[in-house]
């Protein structure tokens, strides 16, 4: 059994309780418009290339079996479309220029990862958190990570858009201590806008996880101009007021931290940034949200 992840992250604080190692899969049905990530939208193996960083050596140009990289009047063109991904101009770059999105990676190669850290999970309540890009587009690939982790004792969690079919979410959910749930935008119109899908499904799988009885965090990434709105927030609180197995809400404040990333995809036009708040705004956000709800509201 193996899988399509694009990062192995330790000593993670911020993904569930104690330190974690964190599992970044590749592959998202969602196309967020405030997305960081965007290299985790195709499952398929995918070469960034960053230009600013390219010196002109022209290793690559050399190496490439498939032509996809050429010099034009001391211009390095990289041509996307003629790209077989099979990474051998990445390993002959001088400048880190280019580089790999995307490796299989087995259960046992991932595990052997995740058991590295198994004193600090001992220590601090921490363990595994599979993520993405999202963890229910390789489902079987998760749930053979999942129970394993869980077979020797290792605390699993998965951080989650929950758009995926309700067999599929429950099947995980089996092998699931904690679901950091990602609920995005309330208002139906605007979840279709800036995700590419409804919230029906996602907002059904959610309570249909709570029924199981496991336990969750709802995780609300806010950006301005979208969803900082007291409709969003109200429905913040109204979805929390149903969920017996919820243990608090974190809110995401908007970064353009990932900006820079469509360009290494040419995906540049994708691109879109939004206010980033400043500290006050945010802590506003927290105490609006806690006017409709009982429960522990804090930045992830």
């Amino acid at each position: 059994m193996d899988g399509t992840i694009f990062n192995v992250q330790h000593f993670c604080v911020n993904d569930g309780p104690g330190i974690r190692t964190t599992v970044f899969f590749k592959g998202c049905p969602l196309r967020c418009a405030w997305c960081h990530n965007p290299e985790s939208h195709k499952i398929q193996r995918e070469l960034m290339y960053d230009a600013e960083r390219c010196v002109g050596c022209a290793r690559c140009v050399s190496l490439c079996p498939k032509g996809a990289h050429r010099i034009e009047n001391g211009t390095h063109i990289f041509d996307r479309s003629l790209c077989g991904v099979c990474g051998e101009c990445v390993y002959a770059c001088l400048s880190d220029a280019l580089e790999i999105a995307g490796e299989r990676r087995s259960v046992d190669e991932i595990m052997s990862e995740v058991r590295k850290d198994a004193i600090f999970y001992r220590n601090s309540g921490g363990g595994m958190t599979l993520s993405g890009g999202e963890p229910l587009m390789q489902s079987e690939f998760a749930i053979a990570l999942l129970s394993l982790a869980r077979a020797e004792g290792i605390h699993t969690a998965v951080e989650t858009c929950a758009y995926a079919s309700e067999e599929t979410i429950l099947s995980v959910a089996k092998h699931t201590d904690l679901f950091l749930f990602d609920w995005k935008c309330t208002n139906e119109a605007l979840h279709l806008k800036y995700t590419g899908v409804d919230n029906k499904e996602i907002r059904r799988n959610i309570l249909a996880v709570d029924a199981m009885g496991v336990k969750s965090i709802l995780r609300c990434p806010i950006i301005p101009g979208v969803n900082d709105t007291e409709e969003h927030f109200k429905g913040i609180g109204a979805l929390a007021a149903r969920l017996k197995n919820l243990l608090r809400i974190e809110i995401e404040p908007y970064h353009s931290l990932g900006v820079h990333k469509y360009g290494r995809l040419d995906r540049a036009d994708d691109t879109r940034e939004f206010g980033i708040p400043d500290a006050e705004q945010t802590e506003g956000w927290i105490a609006r949200i806690r006017a409709y709800t009982d429960l522990e509201v804090r930045l992830a």
